[in-house]
This record gives C-alpha cells, sequence and structure tokens, in this order.
C-alpha cells in the first residue's frame, strides 16, 4: 500500500530566564507565533537548576 506524509517542518527554540520574566517572555512568544493553525507548536516551562558563565565563574541570574 501507498501513503503520504504531510509532516509540518519543526523549529526547536530554547530561551532561559529569570523567573520574574516568564509571563512577559511567553506572552511575547505567543504573539509572535500564534497563527491558530495546526503546527503553532507548544511551550514548555521547567525550573534551571543552575547555571554557570563559563569565561567568568558567575553564577545564577548574574550568569544570564
Amino acid at each position: 500500500s501507498t501513503y503520504t506524509l504531510n509532516l509540518l517542518p519543526k523549529i526547536k527554540l530554547e530561551v532561559v530566564v529569570p523567573d520574574s520574566r516568564v509571563d512577559e517572555v511567553v506572552s511575547a512568544i505567543i504573539e509572535a507565533a500564534q497563527t491558530g493553525e495546526i503546527g503553532d507548536g507548544k511551550i514548555f516551562i521547567a525550573d534551571v537548576e543552575e547555571v554557570v558563565r563559563i569565561r567568568t565563574g558567575e553564577r545564577g541570574e548574574a550568569a544570564l
């Protein structure tokens, strides 16, 4: 049998922001990406335990 797949192209965007800016960033992504059609995507929000800037050794929000 023969079948056809019509897959939509995908991109993955990873953004790390301070907790205080999560709502602002989510709103900006939705405003820019929402078409109302299948394939608009999903936003996953997860905690990042720690961040370290390798060059300076800064940690936490200072490293962002």
